[in-house]
């Protein structure tokens, strides 16, 4: 007979009581988890991300997508292309008319007419430099006087005046014809029709109107992401970031990298200095040099969605959650700001200073 414990003897029934295996088994399993939690939160590192949200765009803005408007009111009644057709520089995009088909003609009339003034004024002026000359003249030889010289010289000064003023009205008219002479718009540079505006046909445009748009075809891509203003004050550009595009397979594990499929590699560029109405900042990312390429323009197109993971400071799985619990920024508490004239001390001494593994 198996003896009882010295420490249960006066406990009879609970001696008598033997749990069951099942219950041992399940409590060994718990002791066991959390032993390897605990091991886990402690010891096992993790790599600190800032995640974010945005699309990609060209990096050079002259590369975006452009409108082709309209330069001169009036109707427009022909087309030169169509949407998804590319186009070269200077090619004709549509044909832009006055609503007044005589317009042209009249305005050569016009400066045809103030051309003959001007021959005109300028003869007259010539005669009145002569009369001055003439008048002065007689003047200094006491045969004139002096209200007739006056009098000549006023007549060259309204010649001067009118010659000016029609020289200003051939000006404008110029400036009219040159802008009727842009009726025909053409591409601002090499690209593909996007989009046609439609209502634009027949129906009155003005200066400004929109007819087109080109979207360049060969382009720097880059990707614009907006972090959460919590992570910003910590980052900075050169950040190595991983880059997930929409319709491109990809698995992630964000604290352990090596392990993701599918990802990319980017650095940023640029950090905005305020945030949007929503209280986002947005950072510019650039593919990082010696990485693999971003996948083709074919299925990484200009507009698509991106999700990125700036990456930041390698540390426990433990300090981690408790960040997150806290939310606290990326590596709160391991960056110190410098004094006057001090300079900040690099992340790595710090992080070993606090006791983080790097």
């Amino acid at each position: 007979m198996m003896r009882r414990p010295e420490h249960l003897a006066h406990f009879r029934t609970l001696a008598r009581l033997r749990p069951p295996r099942v219950g041992v088994v399940v409590a060994w399993l718990i002791a066991i988890g959390i032993a390897v939690a605990v091991a886990i939160m402690f010891l096992v590192p993790w790599l600190q991300t800032a995640r974010g949200r945005g699309t990609v765009v060209a990096l050079d803005p002259q590369d975006r997508a452009q409108d082709v408007t309209a330069l001169v009111p009036g109707r427009v009644v022909q087309w030169y292309v169509q949407d998804g057709q590319h186009v070269d520089k200077g090619a004709p995009i549509a044909r832009v008319v006055d609503l007044d088909p005589d317009l042209l003609s009249r305005l050569s009339a016009e400066r045809a007419q103030v051309e003959a003034e001007i021959q005109a004024i300028e003869q007259a002026r010539s005669v009145a430099n002569i009369d001055v000359a003439r008048t002065r003249q007689l003047l200094a030889e006491g045969l004139g006087s002096r209200r007739d010289f006056e009098l000549a010289q006023i007549k060259v000064a309204e010649a001067a005046a009118k010659l000016a003023d029609s020289r200003a009205k051939l000006n404008r008219i110029n400036v009219q014809l040159n802008r009727q002479s842009a009726q025909l718009v053409r591409a601002p540079r090499d690209g593909r029709i996007q989009n046609l505006n439609a209502a634009a046909s027949g129906a009155l445009v003005t200066a400004g109107t929109a007819l087109a748009t080109i979207a360049p075809e060969r382009v720097e891509r880059a990707v614009e992401l907006l972090i959460d203003g919590r992570d910003v004050p910590l980052l900075k550009p050169g950040r190595p970031v991983r880059l997930e595009f929409e319709g491109w397979p990809a698995i992630q594990f964000s604290g352990w990298p090596s392990v993701a499929y599918g990802f990319f590699d980017g650095r940023v560029r640029t950090i905005d200095p305020n945030a949007n109405l929503q209280g986002l900042f947005r950072i510019i990312v650039e593919p990082a040099p010696g990485k693999p390429a971003w996948p083709d323009g074919r299925y990484v197109r200009l507009g698509g969605k991106v999700q990125g993971w700036v990456q930041g400071e390698t540390v426990t799985v433990g300090y981690e959650l408790w960040r997150q619990l806290n939310d606290f920024p990326l590596e709160f508490g391991n960056v110190t700001t410098p004094k006057d004239g001090a300079k900040e001390e690099d992340t790595a001494k710090i992080a070993a200073k606090a006791g983080k593994p790097k």
